[in-house]
């Protein structure tokens, strides 16, 4: 009976491992025929280390959380078994990704101006717009998740920023992410979250500091995605 318990287990944990490089190798193959394998295996690569952030952190506030799974041209997730107690925590466990991707993006980038990599450089571009992209202040992106520390009302303000992203390039993903935000604006607009009571008591310092990193880095991943962008036009 020990032995079954123990290879149960151990299938369980292999199922879960299948699942997510099933759906890594999935995407690499779909964003290849798109942008040739070397720019999708790149791509992907950013992606899972942006959510391995998530993952990591969650499991350092002792949450259970699954590996990453993807869906091709909408991204990957890592399902948390385990829902936060408080914002602080989503706030931490939202935070992880776009720092991890960020420096993901810079290996690129500093790799590229290495080699003159016209490929490493490309990456680091999507790297950078990818977790700038992800940092808008909407739930269910990661820049919501981290607002919430500060206000629940922040969210309001990534209403116009979405709405300009779209009018600037419309696509599919910004009207799924305008859906999937429509719960949780009604509720911040009506000045009630949705959330346990004492979710959102966060204290003062720590909102300040979360505020300050989270604008210190949409500030940085602005002035990249900008900078590289010119470098390739040249």
């Amino acid at each position: 009976m020990g032995k079954l318990l123990v290879w149960l287990f151990a299938a369980g944990k292999m199922g879960k491992l299948l699942t997510s490089g099933g759906t890594m190798l999935l995407s690499l193959v779909v964003y290849s025929w798109v942008f040739g394998w070397r720019y999708a295996a790149g791509f992907v690569l950013l992606v899972f280390v942006h959510e391995m952030g998530h993952y990591v952190a969650a499991r350092q506030r002792g949450m259970e959380a699954g590996l990453p799974a993807f869906i091709p041209f909408v991204g990957a997730w890592v399902a948390l078994k385990d829902q936060p107690r408080d914002a602080e925590t989503e706030a931490y466990i939202g935070f992880a990704g776009p720092v991890a991707g960020t420096m993901a993006a810079m290996a690129c980038y500093f790799a590229a101006r290495d080699t003159g990599s016209q490929l490493l450089m490309a990456l680091a571009y999507s790297g950078c717009m990818l977790n700038l992209f992800n940092l808008i202040p909407l739930a269910p992106l990661d820049g919501g998740r981290i607002t919430a520390v500060i206000s629940p009302k922040v969210w309001l303000v990534g209403v116009p920023l979405l709405a300009a992203l779209f009018f600037v390039r419309p696509s599919p993903m910004l009207i799924l992410v305008g859906l999937l935000a429509l719960p949780q604006l009604k509720q911040a607009w009506q000045g009630s979250p949705g959330a346990a009571a004492g979710y959102y008591d966060t204290p003062l310092d720590k909102r300040i500091n979360y505020g300050v990193m989270y604008l210190g880095l949409v500030a940085f991943l602005a002035i990249m995605s900008y900078g590289i962008h010119e470098s390739l036009r040249v």
